[in-house]
């Protein structure tokens, strides 16, 4: 079975929703997953000056802390950030910045990777944060499976992200269905491709 990490940072639930359908995808598509935030660095004052943002956060305690233990299980990695001036949040870039001891293993090497985001506008910065992840994942040594075109779901216009899933929230909302469906499209082919690496790969040793 294959092994996906679903590891994401969300203020305000918007990520946290693409990260539950992705989730909810790759089990479906057969792989044994785990779903994870990362921790909180924002002080408890700046959460409870905005009380979505506070609201969130008591809603998703029950979901458990990303370690780096949930890396080396995995096969599979899918992560997921809002947009922080066109850059990937400080809470997951400090998780990422923290893999160094999986890095210098060769731990990370061959893992598949796939990222998604949110951000206020359409021209919020998605795209650039989406690279910018993937500047660690050519570090790890990890094989990128973005959505490209591959789907009829990736040609919807309120989707149409070939780099990662990427949804707007003029006024917090959440996800629709097109941006659900175009997630889910990309856990799943993130999963198939992973599949068939660890096959070919373990086949070839």
């Amino acid at each position: 079975m294959t092994n996906v990490a679903v590891i994401y940072y969300s203020a305000t639930g918007s990520v946290h929703s693409l990260a539950v359908a992705a989730a909810e995808a790759a089990e479906k598509a057969g792989a044994e997953v785990r779903l994870r935030r990362v921790a909180e660095l924002a002080s408890e004052e700046a959460v409870a000056s905005n009380p979505t943002w506070a609201a969130h956060r008591d809603a998703t305690r029950d979901v458990a802390v990303a370690g780096l233990e949930d890396l080396e299980w995995a096969d599979v990695l899918l992560f997921g950030t809002p947009t922080r001036y066109g850059l990937p949040a400080a809470q997951l870039k400090q998780f990422i910045d923290g893999t160094g001891t999986l890095w210098f293993q060769g731990k990370l090497v061959n893992k598949v990777v796939s990222s998604f985001t949110s951000t206020t506008q359409t021209h919020g910065g998605q795209e650039s944060t989406l690279l910018a992840l993937n500047n660690t994942f050519y570090h790890w040594g990890a094989i990128i499976v973005a959505p490209g075109y591959a789907d009829a779901v990736q040609f919807d216009i309120k989707n149409g992200n070939p780099y990662g899933t990427s949804h707007v929230a003029y006024h917090q909302d959440l996800p629709g269905a097109e941006n659900l469906a175009a997630v889910g499209f990309q856990a799943r082919r993130a999963v198939e491709i992973g599949t068939a690496l660890r096959r070919g790969l373990r086949a070839a040793a």
